[in-house]
């Protein structure tokens, strides 16, 4: 069978067009859920799959579909590929737009040599998956999966005190459907790899065989604010130095192991937050991941243990609030086999590898055969302006994309 390409100069225009919608006076992209730029990249995209003929549906948690099917086909399962559009804050441009409008230029590709694929064929943009404005992330294929309900999840109060499901209704994107309406045959799912092994090691794909378990916990640490000068230290009850010991005990606890667990912790605030003040509370986050289950488990009891051995020691009160918790993800081996059959046959070099970031693949992988294909990013960075990818790894990724689904699509 001869080999196909997508139509490199559509997909990277497109790419480049969305990343300049949400950019403030100053330049900095950000779509946060629910926001007008968010309105603005949803715009965009329905326009597009609209463009390329694709029935457009909108579920009731803002998760937007494009479907292409008939009535060859209209009864069987869908396979379903996708991503999502929102950003972080001081985002760069390939996150999650990739794997959506990749999927897109998939399909349109497929219809313009006259494919008749055995069952439907969607593209997925999910709703709220950075979890920036609204907790927790992947929100969008958490509800579509039946992770969460979506009462609940419209009624998230996020970060500026919004709720969830007001801002979906009035930037218009409070769909009728109920999520979950179909359930795919199979899920694949194309991103950057936003972390440096692939550039690193000289590979331009990556077949993604499993995905990190992700802990989120908010720490509140509640001690005795004091003068910073005539407080002697072995009198102080700090809430300060408490959260300080709490970042170093994870990162030695982790370096002793010598094992792939990571630990960060992302924010952090002081009360009263003066400089001559010995901080009377700490809130901070932790996020814990390791692929393996129970690793994560023993890494959480360990911190638990430290957590009352450190509140003895200082004198001060700690509460730890759940923010988010999910298990490690071990993606579908014949979907896997697949991605590197498809590089090995066009000459691209390949590797398995665990995903280190959570994506809406885990949330879909509950309910369907899903995996994921990687491609490099440049100096491993995400998350940030300088994300790069190089547009002859994007053109390759999207055609191992287009090979697997042109196999999975061809089965009934």
């Amino acid at each position: 069978m001869p080999l196909h390409s997508i139509d490199a100069a559509r997909l990277i225009g497109r790419i480049l067009a969305l990343g300049e919608i949400g950019r403030d006076p100053q330049g900095q992209l950000t779509r946060l859920a629910g926001s007008d730029s968010d309105r603005a990249g949803r715009d965009r995209l329905v326009g597009w799959l609209t463009d390329a003929g694709l029935e457009v549906v909108i579920d009731r948690i803002g998760n937007i579909f494009g479907i292409w099917r008939d009535e060859t086909n209209a009864g069987e399962a869908p396979l379903m590929l996708g991503s999502h559009i929102d950003t972080v804050i001081n985002a760069g441009v390939y996150d999650g737009c990739y794997g959506v409008l990749a999927a897109l230029e998939v399909i349109e590709t497929l219809k313009e040599r006259g494919a008749t694929p055995a069952r439907p064929v969607i593209v997925a943009a999910f709703t709220n998956e950075e979890g920036v404005r609204y907790a927790p992330d992947m929100l969008g294929s958490l509800v579509y999966a039946g992770g969460l309900s979506v009462e609940a999840a419209l009624s998230i109060v996020g970060t500026d005190g919004t709720t969830l499901g007001e801002e979906l209704e009035r930037i218009g994107y409070a769909g009728s459907t109920e999520p979950g309406f179909a359930r795919p045959h199979a899920y694949v799912e194309l991103h950057i790899e936003q972390g440096p092994a692939l550039e690193r090691e000289g590979f331009a794909i990556g077949a993604v065989e499993n995905l990190q378990g992700i802990s989120w916990q908010r720490i509140t640490v509640d001690g005795v604010a004091n003068h910073a000068g005539t407080t002697p230290m072995a009198m102080r009850r700090d809430a300060g130095l408490a959260a300080a010991r709490v970042g170093l005990f994870l990162r030695e606890h982790i370096t002793r192991s010598n094992g792939p667990s990571v630990a960060t912790i992302g924010t952090m605030r002081f009360e009263p937050d003066a400089i001559n003040v010995i901080p009377s509370r700490a809130v901070f986050t932790v996020d814990l991941r390791d692929p393996d289950e129970d690793r994560l488990q023993a890494l959480e009891m360990a911190l638990a243990d430290f957590l009352v051995r450190i509140g003895a020691e200082e004198g001060v009160e700690i509460s730890v609030e759940r923010l988010a918790r999910f298990q490690p993800v071990t993606f579908d081996q014949g979907i896997v086999e697949m991605i590197e059959a498809s590089a090995s046959t066009r000459s691209l070099k390949s590797r398995r590898m665990t995903s280190g970031a959570g994506h809406d693949a885990q949330m879909i992988a509950r309910i369907a055969p899903t995996a994921m294909i990687f491609v490099p990013s440049r100096d491993g960075i995400s998350h940030n302006p300088r994300e790069h990818t190089e547009p002859a790894d994007l053109v390759a990724g999207a055609n191992v994309l287009l090979d697997v689904v042109e196999r999975m699509a061809r089965s009934g």
